[in-house]
């Protein structure tokens, strides 16, 4: 018979339809059934500051005080503080701030160096762009393309594509080649100047937006205005990344049912304490709506970014087949520009992965430790997105926080409990104490395990 103090009072509330269940079904299987007390739509039998406690919530909703006032029996599904990674201009900083003190890290080869830029409006994109040489010179060896004639329909150009350093599921996203095309961006996003007073309205809520946790907050999709401006928030509207765009990608061959279309793959990573990372080994590969073309081709069209994005979610009723199991690709390609195509290009670009992901994370705990504070007694489940290039390269592109697992559907859940099932054995059993040390796996691997000191 069981203790009372063996019990695992339990607040599991995801407020999501597709997730809940399977969270549910992971913590049954993984834990023994009779110390599992679920509490979140009853009160405790007992007072929770000294009882074993897992909270498997929403980022807003979590108990973070209870957290912090109990570090070894209270568990929580998220760190309080982690911008540095979730973040794509924090992220920006991360790597070069790593790559500065670490010349040689393979991070060099899988991130692509970003320009940041702070603007409001279009009339202050001057201003902002005074250090982006990176851009300047850019635009200056388009311009001489054009000049010489060989800039038709984009061909020879460097092309970027720019991200707005908040924003999430794809909102915001541009491509652009040259000074024109980016000021063009803006004058689009700009307010009617007779707004004026919700203009400072909005800038109130952006200075908000960057309190320390108040960016680590995860927008909802409810917090994107429907405004015909692809959904971006005035408060998003502040820090920028500009990424040179990488062409060409990785495609698949005929007669695969997704054959010509541009894909990304979202990685699941599980970072757990101060600090272990595991990858999750079964992967998504998520792909565009329409065959992919060059950016600048007449075929793409001025705003068809749906042969360029592979976020499930900008693709209005064109879901059919977009989201693959990874390692259900075929395992060679012809057209894979590699030395040696004839080996399984899956598992090198995995191989990849896991090494650019224990990087990254290595990178945000010892240089923006500010900004990424792991905690002994919290664990996350982050979705990292990797493009992989014609020479079969993976570069990173991002890493977001409470990843939207709807976006793998229903034929392809049972990855999704697999994975919650892995969190459990490897963040809440050994926490609690359950079978004492975390279990083995094969699906869910470990790449990095490094002790910041915090207890």
């Amino acid at each position: 018979m069981d203790k009372p103090n063996d019990r695992i009072y339990l607040h599991v509330d995801y407020e999501d339809a597709y997730v809940q269940p399977l969270v549910l079904a992971a913590i049954k299987s993984r834990l023994p059934p009779e110390l599992l007390v679920f509490i979140q739509d009853k009160e405790p039998e007992q007072p929770l500051s000294n009882a074993k406690y897992l909270q498997w919530r929403q980022y807003e909703q979590i108990d973070f005080e209870h957290l912090l006032d109990n570090p070894s029996t209270s568990l929580a599904n998220s760190y309080i503080i982690r911008k540095a990674l979730i973040r794509k201009h924090y992220l920006s900083t991360t790597i070069s701030h790593w790559l500065t003190k670490n010349p040689d890290s393979i991070l060099k080869d899988h991130v692509k160096p970003s320009v940041e830029f702070e603007v409001d409006y279009a009339e202050f994109l001057d201003d902002a762009l005074v250090e982006a040489w990176e851009l300047k010179e850019s635009w200056a060896r388009n311009a001489a393309i054009d000049d010489e004639g060989a800039g038709e329909r984009g061909k020879g150009k460097e092309w970027w594509i720019l991200k707005p350093g908040m924003s999430e599921r794809g909102q915001g996203i541009r491509l652009f080649s040259s000074e024109e095309e980016l000021t063009a961006i803006f004058e689009e996003w700009d307010p009617p100047s007779d707004d004026e007073d919700e203009d400072e309205g909005d800038e109130a809520q952006a200075d908000h937006s960057g309190d320390e946790g108040g960016e680590d907050r995860v927008p909802k999709p409810t917090d994107y205005e429907d405004d015909g401006n692809n959904g971006i928030m005035t408060s998003q509207l502040r820090h920028f990344i500009a990424q040179p765009y990488i062409h060409p990608s990785l495609l698949l061959p005929p007669p695969h049912s997704s054959a010509d279309r541009k894909f990304h793959i979202r990685t699941y990573v599980v970072a757990v304490g101060a600090l272990k990372v595991y990858v999750y080994r079964p992967m998504l590969a998520l792909f565009a709506g329409k065959d992919y073309t060059p950016p600048g081709s007449a075929a793409s069209g001025e705003e068809d970014l749906s042969r360029h994005l592979t976020n499930t979610c900008l693709q209005s009723g064109e879901r059919e087949g977009s989201v693959e199991a990874f390692w259900d690709l075929p395992s060679t390609l012809p057209n894979l520009n590699t030395a040696e195509n004839t080996s399984d290009w899956r598992q090198d670009v995995f191989e990849q992965i896991c090494a650019a992901t224990a990087e990254t994370f290595e990178a945000a705990a010892r240089t923006m430790s500010i900004h990424f504070q792991p905690l002994p007694n919290s664990f996350e489940i982050f979705g990292l997105d990797f493009l992989v290039d014609a020479q079969g390269t993976a570069w990173l592109l991002e890493v977001n926080a409470f990843p939207d697992f709807k976006q793998t559907g229903d034929e392809l859940s049972g990855l999704v409990e697999g994975l919650f099932e892995g969190v459990v054995d490897v963040a809440v059993r050994p926490f609690f104490g359950v079978n004492g040390v975390e279990q083995d796996s094969t699906e869910i691997i470990k790449v990095l395990d490094v002790d910041l000191g915090r207890r």
